[in-house]
């Protein structure tokens, strides 16, 4: 974060000084008001400036975009990164050679960026925002492979009458999973657990 003091012959102009010295706007800043100033006789004797301290905010985006091709970079990955931003939610596309390193095993350490980039973005953010870390299109495959397993270990529950447990998933898989079967009455699906171990039970309805 950057900070600098400002003057003018009023707290708005000190403001607007300061702004253009940062090259910023209002909402990417802090301001403090040190002295408000006063106007002399005649605005001419015994006048005072008045005094403010602007921080430049750290851009949420930004930081975490710099983490992203930080840690990659540590992976022994350098990739290109897309970034795309819908409402509250803020999506980050890495490609690149060697991105199987960044997605790992079942997505692992694609969900541990995920996460970690959550934590980044949030830390500055004004508002909270969701963070979706994808790779070389990994999130929708792996949404096509989670409504297969749905199909699959919902019929499974139905044909056997017993409840199958899922292996523990973040939130947002089991949400997809949830979704996928919403709409099929033969079977209720409740999480169990706590997280990072949180799990989906598919139970029969008799």
């Amino acid at each position: 974060m950057k900070k600098i003091t400002a003057t003018g012959q009023s707290v708005e102009a000190a403001v607007e000084s300061a702004l253009a010295q940062l090259n910023s706007t209002r909402d990417r800043v802090e301001i403090e008001i040190a002295d408000e100033g006063k106007r002399g006789l005649f605005g001419l004797f015994g006048s005072r400036q008045a005094i403010v301290h602007v921080t430049l905010l750290a851009d949420p985006i930004e930081e975490s975009l710099h983490f992203l091709k930080k840690v990659s970079e540590e992976m022994g990955v350098q990739a290109d990164i897309l970034i795309q931003r819908q409402g509250k939610t803020i999506t980050f596309l890495l490609s690149g050679e060697k991105i199987a390193l960044v997605i790992g095993k079942r997505g692992q350490t694609l969900n541990a960026l995920q996460y970690l980039t959550q934590l980044v973005v949030n830390r500055h953010a004004k508002q909270y925002l969701n963070v979706v870390v994808d790779a070389e299109g990994y999130r929708e495959r792996r949404n096509e492979t989670l409504i297969l397993l749905a199909t699959r270990m919902a019929d499974k529950a139905v044909r056997t009458g017993k409840a199958v447990s899922l292996e523990p998933m973040p939130s947002y898989e089991r949400k997809v999973i949830h979704t996928a079967l919403m709409n099929d009455r033969k079977i209720k699906t409740t999480s169990h657990g706590t997280e990072p171990y949180r799990y989906l039970v598919i139970t029969p309805i008799q």
